[in-house]
């Protein structure tokens, strides 16, 4: 271990004794603090509001009659005004037991260094009094507490949408209503710490809005409607764009109580009427130029473009609550082929139930044609008119109904039950079979005719079922025109002489048709028989004369 030198050790004694002095004079000072401090308040030290750090018992209570003495308290209010309450005015004056001795002997005089750094709020029920009814009448008389001079606080809310600028906060109006009961409970704390000013704005005295500017539920409504007015739906119909933007349905939107957002669905409705009476083209009547160069007007419609007013709905809220610009076309129940012109386009079943002839069209060019046998109207199963789509097709079908099962090949039906299909179990097409011997309303087809067809229908395939008159087939005319002798041939009935004009009628009406009309007569040999028979007859009364 190093020996210290005498200088060294003279250096640390001086040292030590210094540290020794500085002690005594720290300890010297901190004790006559902490006596200090027995006799008078701590740092930091309030009594009613009042500050009386380092005062004695006797100064406060001097310093508290002067102050009384002429006592005056000013009231400011929002907006700068100010207005004075005197203590005159409600019998302010000093008031001492012995509660203010005794908060200074429940001080320790000795923690004085620990009141540096925090503060001391003492309350003090006698150090002054007033007349409470005074002080009331007083506050109440103040300019600010005139109701018809309060200004009520409106709520922060949503501005209406405007262009460039969306939905933005419409600030609070803060107001000048003042809470009564705020207000007189602050007035009285200032008074009995003899405050020299009272700021209502400080003191909370002011009536609130309910919403603030920085509600977080208003200005998270806020983001939501501008998230809602970014929502851009175009609708592409065909060559027809519809756009559906904030410039629409921006008064489609409100303020629920509770400040959510709420979209009118009536309105939504209302705009998807509109929608569909713009672009529905289904159930109106259909032209069609024809075949045979003539324009019909179908009506019967169950055909055509149909929106679907429940989806349409459904996806329009939906895309404007996720604020989505999208480009789409419109949710529909039916649908058909085109958006321009006729709305079946240029591929379609034409059906000519006079002429009980149809046409398949394939974009506009014919694919085939042919003979068929629609609705019996002797039993009125009659094949409706109509526009109409293919529902489904079904490859070796049976078909059901009253009194027959019957297998086909090709089967598409159109309208409920009816349909068309082969028919095999027919040797002839065409012409006027319809009328007596008809399907119960189907379409019956040859066999070949209805393949092709089915090869190239499907399901939502346009049908176009009419009746046009001036194009029935010289066929037709001679079914109908032989089925007229054949029915004069019948009604002969039994043969007497009397029966001769209705022979004679009859042999008139056939030898008058065409050739191919009678072949079309099924009971010629009853009109031969009837003319012998009435010869026979005749002979026989000739007979019976001469005798």
């Amino acid at each position: 271990m190093k020996k210290l030198t005498m200088k060294e050790l003279t250096l640390k004694k001086k040292l030590l004794i210094a540290a020794a002095a500085l002690a005594g004079i720290l300890i010297l000072v901190y004790v006559g603090f902490s006596v200090y401090f027995m006799r008078h308040f701590h740092f930091h030290t309030t009594i009613n509001g009042m500050d009386v750090s380092g005062y004695s018992v006797e100064r406060v209570k001097k310093e508290t009659e002067e102050r009384v003495s002429a006592y005056e308290l000013q009231i400011e209010e929002r907006g700068g005004e100010t207005e004075q309450l005197k203590g005159a005015d409600f019998s302010l004056k000093p008031e001492w037991d012995d509660s203010l001795k005794e908060l200074m002997d429940r001080q320790n005089g000795f923690t004085w260094a620990a009141h540096l750094f925090q503060k001391d709020n003492l309350e003090n029920q006698t150090l002054v009094s007033y007349d409470s009814g005074e002080l009331k009448s007083a506050v109440d008389a103040l300019s600010c507490m005139d109701a018809e001079k309060q200004v009520a606080p409106v709520d922060a809310t949503v501005s209406d949408y405007q262009e460039n600028e969306g939905y933005t906060l419409v600030p609070a109006v803060q107001g000048t209503t003042v809470e009564e009961s705020s207000m007189l409970s602050g007035v009285e704390d200032a008074v009995n710490g003899l405050s020299e000013r009272f700021s209502l704005e400080d003191a909370d005295c002011y009536v609130k809005p309910a919403v603030d500017d920085d509600d977080e539920k208003l200005l998270a409504t806020i983001d939501t409607l501008n998230k809602y007015a970014d929502s851009v739906i175009t609708f592409q119909v065909g060559d027809s764009t519809q756009v559906l933007d904030i410039s629409t349905f921006h008064d489609w939107i409100s303020l629920s109580e509770d400040m959510e957002p709420v979209i009118d669905e009536e309105k939504v409705d209302a705009y998807v009427k509109s929608l569909a009476d713009t672009y529905n083209t289904c159930y109106g009547a259909k032209n069609l130029m024809t075949s045979y160069g003539v324009s019909v007007s179908i009506s019967n419609s169950h055909y055509g473009w149909k929106v679907d007013n429940d989806a349409e709905k459904a996806a329009i809220l939906e895309e404007i609550r996720s604020g989505e610009q999208t480009s789409r076309d419109l949710h529909y129940s039916m649908t058909a082929q085109s958006h321009s012109g006729n709305d079946y386009g240029n591929s379609y079943v034409e059906i000519n139930l006079t002429a009980q002839h149809l046409f398949l069209y394939v974009n506009g060019g014919l694919v085939t044609e042919s003979d068929f046998v629609s609705g019996n109207l002797s039993n009125g199963n009659y094949t409706p008119t109509g526009v109409f789509g293919v529902t489904y097709t079904e490859r070796n079908a049976t078909l059901r109904g009253p009194g027959y099962v019957q297998p086909v090949a090709f089967w598409m039906p159109f309208n409920g039950d009816v349909g068309m299909h082969d028919a095999t179990f027919r040797g002839d097409f065409g012409g006027t079979i319809y009328k007596r011997n008809g399907s119960h309303g189907c379409i019956n087809l040859p066999y070949g005719a209805a393949q092709t067809i089915f090869e190239h229908v499907s399901a939502g395939f346009p049908v176009l079922v009419y009746e046009l008159p001036g194009t029935e087939t010289a066929k037709g005319i001679a079914m109908d025109q032989g089925y007229a002798v054949s029915k004069e041939i019948r009604e002969i009935g039994d043969v007497t002489l009397e029966s001769e004009g209705a022979i004679a009628s009859a042999r008139a009406n056939y030898d008058a048709l065409s050739d191919q009309a009678k072949a079309y007569v099924t009971n010629y040999d009853v009109l031969a028989y009837a003319e012998e028979t009435l010869e026979r007859l005749k002979e026989e009364a000739e007979a019976a004369v001469v005798q």
